[in-house]
């Protein structure tokens, strides 16, 4: 009656008590690695947010027929050199968008004294959101020559 039965054998409270500290160094060391990580990481420059733009467009955007109305180059205080700027137009469902393209950094892409009023080219726009679009890209041209 006063025998309970005996469960298994027990670790030492020492080897508990050292795989508390490995665990807890563990997580510390992998927090650490996280923090650095993401600390580390360098924020992303207008140019790189762009180019990202560009090539997330270039993947999921649906083409369409516009036409370039300018090319314009203007001089940004910001910048050491003019910023060439392709404008165009294009219809999608019946809606008329005007936008443009920061092509500067495009040019070895597109020849900007073909480029006039009129001009037919194909646009890649979002079909989420019609506004966002392009006519160059590092792996797409829409410009037709």
């Amino acid at each position: 009656m006063g025998h309970q039965p005996q469960l298994a054998a027990e670790f030492p409270t020492s080897v508990m008590d050292s795989l508390r500290i490995y665990g807890l160094v563990a997580a510390g060391v992998a927090l650490a690695g996280g923090a650095y990580a993401l600390l580390r990481r360098k924020s992303m420059t207008a140019d790189d947010i762009e180019r990202e733009r560009r090539t997330w467009l270039n993947g999921v955007g649906r083409i369409t027929d516009g036409t370039v109305i300018d090319v314009q180059e203007l001089d940004l205080e910001s910048s050491p050199r003019p910023a060439t700027m392709l404008i165009y137009k294009y219809d999608v469902a019946g809606v008329s968008y005007e936008c443009s393209q920061d092509v500067t950094y495009l040019r070895h892409w597109v020849n900007l004294h073909s480029c006039r009023l009129g001009l037919p080219t194909s646009v890649k726009y979002d079909p989420q959101n019609p506004g966002n679009s392009l006519v160059v890209s590092e792996t797409w041209m829409g410009l037709r020559q």
